[in-house]
């Protein structure tokens, strides 16, 4: 028989056992933390008819979307979570309580070129907040004080909420005569700090728009002082003025949901390059790391489930891509190397052929609450061990005929030595006073 080389395709993360503990560190901190703003976890499928995933995608996604036939099926892997959740509110309208406050962490496909840092399949830790008709603008301020929590709780501290508005720049481009091209215009600016200000007025000039104009635009994105820049535009159109108010009422929110100064700023030059968004955006960069780009981002959209139902659900929410935060994360060694990854806190470890006391001692364990494996397989004692110290299991816990006559436990510490002997239920105890349950994912600062 022909043997077939094991491979991972490219573009796809594949983890250790040990890694993979961390990035479930990492998204357990999501799920507590956005428990802990009242949002609903829910799933959806991975394979969605292509017309619905689509429905208002094209461009750009279309060229990067895994799609397939099956029989006369047309079929799609989701590109991201925010559409299957439009269709999953459409669908169940009369059987949610709105707002409707939605998490959901899952794995998501697209066919673009695999890089550093980039993925073809990937995790995405998503919350949406969806209203019925209508949604205040409060909404949109809560966003960033999540973010916030999420950065903190993983240990990550450099960091900076950068929030811009839509109707801002739709708004500047009506009022610079550039309405029309206002899609295109937003996506050159949307490239801004990628490429630099040359090769974007290079690409705006390319779009038709007057050189004069171009240079206006420029150094308004470009401001020190953004909202002073704004209010000196105040009157000029009117699309401008409610992206402007928008902005100021979330900003004015944020200290009271404490997010602090020095963790958000004002960007006009934040448009976002899904077209579905139509008000507050917002990117997330690393401090230390900004070659990397956000490594959350978001914003409001007001009818992105127009193409499903006539009923208006406009919605706000963000993203974070678990998948490349983690491997910037690992990349940079930023992954607390203190972080448990054994898969058991205590490993049973019988010297004997007997297994009946090794189980009912690991049955007590488990039952106090302590994460416990039996080793069984017949095998020399030192190799038992060493099982425990590759798995880096912190506790063994040693029985034999002696043990069992004396109905007691020879509970090892793999970590700082020594043995003691109690009974089970006195080990239990140690195990779990001394096994650190919350520490944080990343390095502290």
């Amino acid at each position: 028989m022909e043997r077939i080389k094991p491979r991972t395709l490219s573009g796809f993360m594949e983890l250790l056992p040990g890694p993979q503990a961390q990035m479930d560190a990492v998204m357990q901190v999501l799920r507590d933390t956005y428990a802990l703003y009242g949002f609903t976890n829910i799933d959806t499928p991975a394979i969605e008819a292509a017309e619905v995933l689509l429905a208002k995608g094209g461009g750009e996604t279309e060229k990067q979307i895994y799609r397939f036939m099956k029989g006369d099926h047309d079929l799609a892997l989701r590109f991201d979570l925010t559409v299957p959740l439009a269709k999953y509110v459409a669908m169940h309208y009369g059987e949610l309580a709105f707002p409707f406050r939605r998490c959901q962490i899952g794995k998501v496909y697209r066919g673009e070129r695999s890089q550093r840092g980039r993925f073809r399949e990937f995790y995405q830790a998503d919350i949406d907040v969806i209203g019925d008709g209508s949604l205040d603008i409060s909404n949109d301020a809560e966003m960033p004080a999540v973010i916030c929590q999420v950065f903190r709780k993983l240990g990550i501290e450099r960091f900076c909420i950068r929030i811009n508005n839509r109707k801002i720049l739709n708004g500047l481009f009506a009022y610079l005569g550039v309405g029309e091209q206002a899609g295109a215009v937003m996506t050159a600016v949307d490239k801004l700090e990628k490429i630099g200000r040359d090769k974007v007025l290079d690409l705006l000039v390319d779009l038709g728009v007057e050189s004069n104009n171009t240079g206006e635009l420029l150094d308004i994105l470009a401001s020190d002082d953004p909202m002073g820049t704004l209010a000196a535009l105040a009157g000029k159109n009117e699309t401008l003025d409610l992206g402007i108010e928008e902005l100021k009422a979330v900003t004015g929110l944020l200290p009271t949901l404490g997010v602090p100064d020095d963790k958000w700023r004002v960007d006009l030059t934040i448009a976002r390059g899904l077209d579905y968004y139509t008000g507050t955006v917002y990117e997330t960069q690393l401090l230390d790391h900004p070659e990397v780009g956000s490594v959350c981002s978001g914003g409001r959209y007001d009818d992105l489930a127009g193409y499903y139902t006539d009923k208006k659900l406009p919605g706000v929410g963000l993203s974070i891509g678990v998948t490349r935060l983690f491997y910037i994360l690992q990349e940079q060694g930023l992954l607390n190397e203190d972080l448990p990854t054994a898969p058991c806190d205590a490993l049973v470890i019988p010297l004997g052929e007997d297994m009946g006391y090794a189980m009912a001692c690991a049955t007590v364990l488990r039952q106090a609450g302590v994460r416990t494996q039996v080793y069984t397989e017949k095998k020399k004692t030192k190799a038992k061990f060493a099982y425990a110290d590759k798995l880096a299991v912190p506790y063994a816990v040693v029985v034999g005929s002696d043990e069992e006559a004396s109905g007691t436990v020879g509970l090892k510490d793999l970590r700082a030595g020594g043995q003691v002997t109690v009974s089970a239920a006195e080990a239990a105890e140690i195990i779990k006073k001394s096994i650190a349950r919350h520490v944080k994912p990343v390095k502290g600062e």
